[in-house]
């Protein structure tokens, strides 16, 4: 199985026509959060299939604008989802806010299913742990741990999830296991940056596919966590949605 995917990476790497790699610059206007322990002291796992009784939007409808704020699963039904901070299964170890669906402006949902798109074809689709962040979420992180150098103090500025073209991704099967990465969610170790130097080749060849798909369809990553993805169009922090919460 190591050595197919290994094969699958490096075909797919032919077929983009990918450059070499590049360090790619930190997000300044991220939030970095505090180092996390790697086995929550509580663990709540919600129901990450995607809905099967919800189909996509029809073509038939009027598409969204680019900047508007859309539920990402209307428009990549085959996505997975398990927004980390709708549970306490995260670093603060609480829940930070009570929505279970991602939303992220329509540009940004669009680019993601280009790169689901690509990963069906090697048997393999993404998974949201976070998508947008409403500013009130970014003032509860920071009573949790205020601490400016893992928490952006939302009185300076927020995290680029609260602009809503922002997304924390793994790589899961199709049945929606998660593959092995550098590290876990929320781990803030050196092992979460991307060098890859010292984890697993097999990690490293998940995290680095993962990295140049996003980065195929219009995404740059933050340095620091293999799992955060920033789209290149660029919108202002939104301080009035908010996604509704779950029922």
């Amino acid at each position: 199985m190591k050595a197919r995917l290994t094969i699958l990476i490096l075909a797919l790497c032919f077929l983009i026509c990918a450059c070499e790699r590049r360090e790619i610059p930190m997000d300044t206007t991220a939030a970095a959060a505090a180092p996390a322990e790697t086995q929550p002291s509580e663990t709540l796992v919600p129901d990450t299939s995607p809905p099967e009784t919800e189909p996509p939007v029809q073509a038939s409808q009027t598409e969204p604008a680019p900047e508007e704020f859309v539920r990402v699963l209307d428009f990549i039904p085959g996505m997975y989802q398990e927004l980390r901070y709708a549970t306490a299964d995260n670093f603060t170890g609480q829940v930070i806010y009570d929505f279970t669906d991602a939303y992220l402006r329509y540009s940004t949902v669009k680019k993601l299913a280009a790169v689901n798109e690509d990963l069906a074809q090697l048997g393999l689709a993404l998974k949201i742990w976070d998508g947008f962040r409403p500013v009130s979420a970014q003032y509860k992180l920071w009573e949790v741990c205020p601490d400016p150098t893992f928490v952006a103090n939302p009185t300076k500025g927020f995290s680029s999830h609260s602009r809503g073209n922002t997304v924390d991704v793994t790589l899961v099967d199709l049945g929606g296991t998660e593959l092995e990465m550098p590290s876990a969610f929320d781990d803030f170790s050196d092992k979460a940056n991307r060098d890859y130097s010292d984890t697993t080749k097999t990690a490293a060849d998940h995290a680095e596919l993962l990295e140049i798909l996003m980065e195929k369809h219009g995404f740059y990553g933050y340095f620091d966590e293999w799992w955060h993805f920033y789209d290149n169009d660029q919108y202002p922090v939104e301080d009035t949605f908010t996604p509704p919460a779950k029922n």
